[in-house]
């Protein structure tokens, strides 16, 4: 009897192991999918005015109520079998874009900080009742593959130039002599990133197969120059690298004097 209850008990031990092993490797895989799915997040649109992705995740209580408040039926909350962190508002401009609603009513419907009102009011305006400007929106920015849009090839397409709610100032067609053909121009479609919303009406209107104008996060689709390079002409490029010198230490960086900015003393010499 006693021999039975031993082997009952070691049986159990090793049933525990082996099921702590079974509940870790799912926590691994749940995990690592959670991670797969907010790395992907990165590329996703999300509403006018929503702040800064990781902050946007910690923020968004997966309400749902911008999806609702949206006309248009451009957002979309997340599905498990999306890889973008479920519950969470986006949209695809491909399918349907941002329309740029005058009075942006998703924004006012959150009830937190992850649609952030103030990103879309005018400054000095701030006081005033229902003053959103929606071209204030930064949802993304437009990027063009040159080899695959067809004006570039000299076939004469303005599909996206004539869909853009700010035309002629978040894109505009830039002529240019076919050398081809002698005859012909070309109608290159050329975005303004300082103005462009990313609500992705150009991409919806793109008439190749895969859209080759397409709408990427802002911080995925513009470069970063570092904090050594600066606009000389612009004062506040000036305190932004000031800002990022006192946050380094500059180790690494050379004691020597740069030979293409001292020209004075080439001269002197």
């Amino acid at each position: 009897m006693q021999k039975q209850t031993n082997k009952t008990t070691r049986r159990e031990a090793i049933l525990k192991i082996f099921q702590g092993a079974g509940l870790l490797s799912l926590g691994g895989l749940v995990w690592g999918g959670f991670l797969n799915k907010a790395s992907v997040s990165k590329l996703v649109l999300r509403p006018p005015a929503a702040i800064e992705e990781n902050d946007f995740l910690a923020a968004c209580i997966k309400c749902g109520a911008c999806v609702q408040a949206c006309p248009y039926d451009t957002l979309h909350l997340a599905q498990p079998q999306e890889d973008i962190p479920i519950g969470t508002p986006f949209f695809n401009p491909r399918k349907i874009p941002c329309h740029m609603c005058v009075d942006v009513p998703c924004v006012p419907v959150c009830p937190t900080s992850a649609l952030d009102i103030t990103k879309i009011i005018p400054k000095g305006k701030e006081n005033i009742p229902d003053n959103m400007d929606v071209n204030l929106s930064d949802m993304g920015v437009a990027v063009i593959d040159e080899k695959s849009c067809i004006a570039f090839w000299g076939i004469q397409c303005d599909a996206c130039y004539r869909a853009c709610p700010l035309i002629d100032e978040a894109l505009f067609l830039n002529f240019e002599r076919n050398e081809r053909t002698g005859k012909h121009a070309f109608l290159k479609p050329v975005v303004n990133p300082d103005v462009c919303t990313g609500c992705g009406m150009c991409e919806h209107a793109c008439v190749t197969e895969k859209a080759a104008i397409f709408v990427l996060p802002r911080k995925v689709a513009e470069g970063k120059p570092g904090n050594f390079y600066i606009k000389g002409w612009e004062k506040d490029d000036e305190n932004r690298m000031n800002e990022n010198n006192e946050k380094s230490d500059l180790k690494g960086r050379t004691t020597k004097k740069d030979y293409l900015n001292d020209w004075e003393d080439l001269v002197d010499d």
